[in-house]
């Protein structure tokens, strides 16, 4: 779609920023990608989000949709089309305290939505980081501090409110629209626009929460100790691993969150990562859970960290990959490389019962660089990586191509996502360019 900003509805007075607009230059961009679209709409209601999208098939423009912007694969915007910042619906409400179900709008941020939750004694494992945005991690995947506990965010979504690119507003549960529900809950980018979103949260208040360096050896033998830790542990235990360059080998940095505010268990559960390495710097707390993703996280997203990053899944840490993992992150032009564990609660749904799929993986990891060389860098160090690979997550993926969707939608899920996308979105207004 290419075109000209046509004339403005009515109902989007005052909510249609263009360049010449002085908020344009905080709007425009994503925290890794600087757009600059012919427009940038700011919805107020769903009434709002249906006239965006009539205005940006009127003028034959492209679509992009944000919720919080700080998405790592910078699909949040784009160059000379429209994009649908959600920002304005951040309505967060516990419906019903007993069954722990909360209500949470798209462009609510998840340090907000931790903070509104904590004072009823619940959460929601929903991605690391206070500034993202609920409606890309809950029509995506949502792998938190949470996950083994808790497991995807999608996982726990008993309902969305979504506005199909005719701008018809329905809603998607296992009664009503039951297609819907399914693909919005792994695939929603290319289906519809998710405004609202009921999900069952969780009781908890403080975790155990501890923070370990070590090194890494060149034949990632540490990473595998740390691989048959996290395999053997309790739920409770969610862990991520940033690998930090030293020449020609890799340290590591482990975030560990215990989901439980029980002195033993928390050590119980943070004691084997003890023993996987010479640890140099440690140290472990009892804290709120809204420590993790704090309201200092909100911040503008103004494409200040430009990168370009891929992902994949694996099951179990295999000596090969193990290797390729820490050669992609050391090495004179290193990628960024963080691994997250999985299994626990992420096995239990059936792969068939969402359109995230992946329900065998143990290890997710991912890989970013960052400009001016970020194709290049990011190909090589993922080159050795790649054999070893299990599937995707579509949320930590930069490339739009027909490769990437069949990573992250595999065989027969890959199949129905490219039906129901055709069936809700037929003229390809979400998706312009969608898989063969």
């Amino acid at each position: 779609m290419n075109g000209n900003l046509g004339a403005i509805p009515a109902e989007l007075a005052g909510k249609v920023v263009t360049p010449g607009d002085r908020r344009y230059h905080i709007l425009r961009s994503t925290y890794t990608t600087v757009g600059r679209p012919a427009a940038v709409v700011l919805p107020e209601s769903a009434h709002d989000v249906g006239a965006a999208l009539r205005l940006a098939q009127d003028s034959g423009l492209r679509v992009a949709i944000r919720s919080g912007g700080h998405g790592l694969s910078g699909s949040g915007t784009n160059d000379g089309g429209l994009v649908i910042d959600l920002r304005a619906l951040n309505r967060i409400d516990v419906i019903d305290r007993g069954s722990r179900l909360v209500r949470i709008e798209a462009g609510a941020r998840w340090a907000q939505v931790a903070e509104a939750l904590a004072t009823h004694g619940l959460a929601i494992s929903s991605g690391d980081h206070g500034n993202v945005g609920v409606g890309g991690i809950a029509t995506g995947g949502g792998v938190g501090w949470l996950v083994r506990q808790y497991g995807l965010t999608i996982d726990h979504i008993r309902a969305v409110e979504v506005v199909l690119p005719n701008g018809t507003a329905v809603r998607a549960d296992a009664e009503t629209e039951p297609d819907l529900l399914w693909v919005m809950r792994g695939a929603g980018a290319g289906a519809g626009v998710a405004v609202a979103f009921e999900i069952e949260a969780m009781e908890l208040r403080d975790v155990g929460y501890a923070q370990l360096l070590l090194p890494v050896d060149p034949a990632g033998e540490t990473l595998r100790r740390w691989a048959d830790v996290i395999a053997q542990s309790p739920r409770e235990l969610s862990t991520a691993v940033l690998l930090s360059s030293q020449g020609s080998t890799a340290a590591a940095f482990i975030t560990a969150v215990v989901a439980s505010d029980n002195p033993s268990v928390v050590r119980d559960a943070l004691e084997p990562l003890l023993g996987i390495a010479d640890i140099t710097v440690q140290q472990a707390h009892i804290v709120p859970y809204t420590e993790l993703v704090p309201r200092f996280h909100l911040h503008a997203n103004t494409g200040q960290m430009p990168s370009r990053t891929t992902n994949g899944l694996l099951t179990g840490l295999t000596p090969d990959a193990a290797r390729a993992l820490v050669t992609a992150a050391s090495g004179p032009a290193p990628a960024f490389v963080q691994l997250r564990s999985l299994g626990g609660a992420t096995h239990d749904p059936a792969p068939s019962s969402m359109a995230f799929t992946h329900r065998h993986q143990d290890i997710l990891a991912i890989a970013s660089a960052f400009s001016p060389n970020e194709r290049s860098t990011l190909a090589a160090a993922w080159k050795p990586l790649a054999p070893h690979i299990d599937g995707a997550y579509v949320n930590f993926e930069s490339a739009r191509d027909e490769a990437a969707f069949a990573r992250a939608y595999p065989g027969s899920a890959g199949t129905r996502v490219t039906d129901l996308w055709k069936h809700y979105d037929p003229e390809g207004v979400l998706r312009p360019r969608p898989p063969a």
